[in-house]
């Protein structure tokens, strides 16, 4: 898994590259701006730029020196280049004023570099200029914002304005270096004006904030440079972010000689009926969800009134009832629990919730605990509850999270590693917390990042189809994060290959394609 940095932790990684690897900061910058020409050559689909036009928009930092060698390597390839110095020269220092020297010492060779020292200098010319892609050099890493919104000054307003009023009006490609100018690299707030990439081309390790809160949004396409800052200078990684071959790992297959209880003995305690409403729904989607991704048994304890809807609907599942003694006999024999999907929020749901995590069977297995009985537990005492349970998976929304942490949901909306990474310290747990990007936290170790999915998985029954994939996966041998994030990432390639048109998804169809999901990445496992 990649890891996801912090500004200050990729300063600490470039300083000690620098001072300890002896990599020189030119030489860093050298294949900075090589990694952008590269990503540029991939988007136009061409190596050579004879007849493309680019303007590159510049700050005083080193994102300004990356894009005068950027420059340098267009102009080797025939391309015009227009270059809009925000800051006086005088500002550019080291390496940075070395590459202006270089740049400067081309035009007095190539007519088709352009240097304008202003912003007002550039107008006239930029108006009457159609640009293949214009490159966004002005802030970097470095910008910090305190609030979502503030507002930028002059001349870094103007510079990214032009970007975004060009992109607009022309259509041309926007290439961020390193990040969108405006964004907060480690919290994803945005400030006023902040540039919307199409690209962006981030050095060495993605920034936090690209997954929260406007960055997605700001960054467009994310590539990531290599730029030789090797992956120790960045370890222990906080962050990490999953993907298809750790979501492939955790997926233990079956061995040719087991049986069903030797591959994962799932329990799931859901679904409800009233005289007024039925939760059976819940219940059929997290069975299913467990059966599909490969759960070898699977025990469902619900109202025995509803056994033969269930039978019809899951025939592989066994079906007992709610009195706690049957509960806990099967509670033995499970590999995980599963906990709350359609239990209800009556007063009977909650005594039930308390009775089974105050039983030492069924808090010595891995347990998950999902809606209505996430419900439950600021009733019967989350501290309590949760200390008695030797491995505990909580995969609440943000609405549920706001419950049970009592923080407002905006404050965990604008950071929601740190509160799901608090929580789970707080209380010895692990955290799904559901949300773009979903968050897996535990106790001790680094917060998993998990991106796969889109709006595909916003509807009704999701979540309870995710926790019933979880379940399997868990009860197969893997630990409830790691099985949590696999889970995730799966659900999440299960909602786009459940139809073209996002849409139209529905859980029932992301269940039908779980199967597609896991399959596919077998079979590009075999292919590579």
């Amino acid at each position: 898994m990649q890891p996801v940095v912090t500004v200050q932790e990729m300063q600490k990684a470039d300083k000690a590259a620098i001072e300890l690897l002896h990599i020189g900061e030119t030489r860093l910058m050298e294949l900075a701006g090589r990694e952008c020409l590269r990503v540029i050559k991939e988007s136009l689909k061409r190596d050579s730029f004879s007849g493309c036009s680019f303007l590159l928009i510049c700050g005083k930092g080193n994102n300004g020196g990356d894009s005068f060698v950027l420059a340098r390597h267009l102009l080797n390839l025939e391309a015009s280049v227009d270059i809009l110095l925000l800051y006086p020269e005088s500002l550019l220092q080291g390496v940075n004023r070395q590459g202006l020297t270089t740049l400067q010492a081309y035009g007095e060779h190539d007519a088709a570099l352009r240097i304008f020292e202003s912003h007002d200098e550039a107008l006239p010319f930029v108006a009457e200029t159609h640009y293949n892609i214009i490159i966004d050099a002005i802030t970097g890493t470095g910008l910090r914002l305190n609030k979502p919104g503030m507002a930028l000054a002059s001349p870094l307003s103007e510079g990214i304005e032009l970007i975004n009023t060009i992109r607009d009006q022309t259509g041309a490609l926007t290439l961020a270096i390193d990040v969108p100018s405006g964004l907060d690299a480690t919290t994803g707030l945005s400030a006023t004006p902040v540039v919307m990439a199409d690209i962006t081309v981030t050095m060495a390790y993605p920034k936090r904030g690209f997954y929260l809160n406007e960055g997605p949004e700001c960054c467009g396409e994310l590539q990531v440079a290599e730029i030789s800052i090797p992956r120790f200078l960045v370890e222990p990684s906080s962050c990490l972010l999953v993907d298809q071959e750790f979501a492939a790992e955790q997926f233990i297959l079956r061995e040719a000689s087991s049986a069903k209880h030797t591959n994962g003995k799932v329990l799931i305690i859901a679904g409800s009926q009233t005289a007024q409403s039925s939760m059976l729904g819940a219940a059929i989607l997290s069975a299913k969800a467990a059966l599909k991704t490969g759960a070898g048994y699977v025990c469902l304890s619900l109202p025995i009134s509803l056994a033969g809807t269930m039978h019809t609907a899951i025939p592989e599942a066994v079906i007992i009832g709610r009195d706690i003694a049957t509960i806990t006999e099967k509670a033995h024999w499970a590999d995980t629990i599963l906990i709350g999907c359609g239990l209800g929020r009556d007063q009977e749901a909650i005594e039930l919730v308390r009775e089974l995590l105050a039983s030492s069977i069924v808090t010595s297995k891995k347990v998950i605990l999902d809606a209505d009985a996430l419900y439950a537990l600021p009733v019967i005492g989350i501290a309590e509850a949760l200390g008695k349970c030797r491995e505990v998976l909580l995969t609440p929304h943000y609405g549920e999270f706001s419950r049970l942490s009592t923080l407002p949901i905006e404050e965990i909306a604008s950071d929601p590693i740190e509160c799901a990474r608090n929580f789970a310290t707080l209380h010895g747990v692990s955290v799904l917390l559901k949300g773009n990007p979903t968050i897996i936290a535990e106790a001790e170790g680094p917060v998993l990042l998990n991106t796969s999915g889109t709006e595909a998985l916003a509807t009704a029954g999701s979540g309870d189809v995710l926790s019933g994939m979880i379940a399997a996966l868990s009860a197969k041998g893997a630990s409830l994060s790691d099985a949590a994030a696999s889970a995730a990432w799966f659900h999440g390639r299960a909602g786009d290959l459940a139809s073209d048109v996002a849409s139209l998804v529905s859980s029932g169809m992301v269940v039908d394609t779980i199967q597609q999901a896991i399959q596919e990445i077998f079979e590009v496992s075999h292919l590579s």
